[in-house]
């Protein structure tokens, strides 16, 4: 009977020693993790501010394929949200505060638990990749949180390896969004025509993209200086397109003839109205070779002939406006007789 009563002495010792533990464990906590992902940060944003894309790389969905996702009406933006439900109750998180295309505020409230703060801070480097910082944390924690928190090795062991590997997985899902590409060959059409000022120079595919830039970058200032108005998109014609260095004109589509000044940098030329084959690529222009190649073995099979014209590429959009390559269009028009 003493020894029983030891022994139940003993374990109400080690319970109030335990429970005191536990009560003088912090009322908060902080985790944070941050990842380098070579994508531009207004791409990233997209993927964070939208909850419906979280079920592509959140570490807790990828390991629980039975949980139950619920997405609202409105699950982007600012009021977005989402909620969930596993073997360990109902979750929900909502993004309450937002500066695009920097740092966003979410909450989290998961059973019973007090609210949880989540941020994120996107910060562009020179190489056009993106530092992703990832963090939660809480406050005035109360008893049984923190008794569970403790019970699973605290917080940085519970949430840390999920938000690597969460931030893993928005890293290879974003690459390979930003891979996607799709080549159409739209078939033989009309090409209206029109003046383009223009540039021109040889190139080759170490050196293509550079002197493009180049050249646009000429044009768009002397139109700038001599207050002259684009009236299209810009383009590049290939007067040869024989050998490993192509030779093209870099232009930029303008409304009507216009008088250069004499020693002008630009000149201008008119595209006349022709029939074309036309193929659309919308992705990166990296992919331009093989929308080149595809066109070519259509023209090849259709028993189409060239022209005595040049082909041409129209890129009608703006990088600018379209942060990710996946979504980039490209227009290439050969001439045909």
């Amino acid at each position: 009977m003493k020894t029983l009563k030891y022994i139940l002495l003993l374990l109400l010792i080690l319970i109030i020693g335990f429970s005191i533990y536990i009560a003088v464990q912090p009322n908060s906590f902080e985790v944070t993790r941050t990842r380098n992902i070579k994508a531009p940060q207004e791409v990233l944003y997209n993927k964070i501010i939208d909850f419906e894309t979280w079920k592509d790389w959140s570490s807790w969905i990828e390991a629980d394929p039975e949980m139950k996702l619920t997405f609202p009406e409105k699950h982007e933006g600012i009021g977005g949200s989402y909620s969930w439900e596993d073997k360990d109750g109902v979750g929900t998180m909502t993004t309450v505060a937002a500066n695009p295309h920097n740092s966003i505020t979410q909450e989290m409230q998961i059973a019973e638990f007090p609210k949880s703060d989540v941020s994120w801070k996107l910060e562009p480097k020179e190489d056009g990749s993106t530092d992703v910082t990832w963090s939660i944390s809480g406050k005035n924690l109360p008893f049984g949180f923190k008794l569970v928190s403790t019970l699973m090795g605290g917080m940085e062991k519970l949430i840390g390896p999920n938000y690597e590997r969460s931030l893993e997985k928005l890293d290879s899902i974003t690459q390979e969004d930003m891979k996607r590409f799709e080549v159409t060959i739209n078939g033989v059409t009309e090409y209206g025509g029109g003046y383009y000022l223009y540039k021109t120079t040889n190139a080759n595919s170490q050196n293509i993209s550079a002197k493009m830039g180049e050249n646009f970058g000429t044009i768009m200032m002397f139109m700038g200086k001599n207050n002259i108005k684009q009236s299209g998109m810009p383009l590049t014609v290939y007067n040869d397109m024989s050998s490993a260095d192509v030779i093209m004109s870099n232009g930029i589509p303008v409304k009507e003839k216009i008088a250069l000044p004499e020693g002008s940098d630009v000149s201008i030329n008119f595209i006349p109205n022709m029939k074309v084959l036309k193929t659309t690529l919308k992705g990166n222009y990296t992919n331009l070779s093989k929308a080149w190649e595809e066109t070519m073995a259509y023209l090849v099979k259709n028993n189409l002939e060239q022209s005595e014209e040049k082909p041409f590429e129209i890129y009608t959009t703006d990088p600018g406006n379209y942060p990710n390559p996946a979504d980039w269009v490209t227009e290439i028009y050969i001439p045909i007789k």
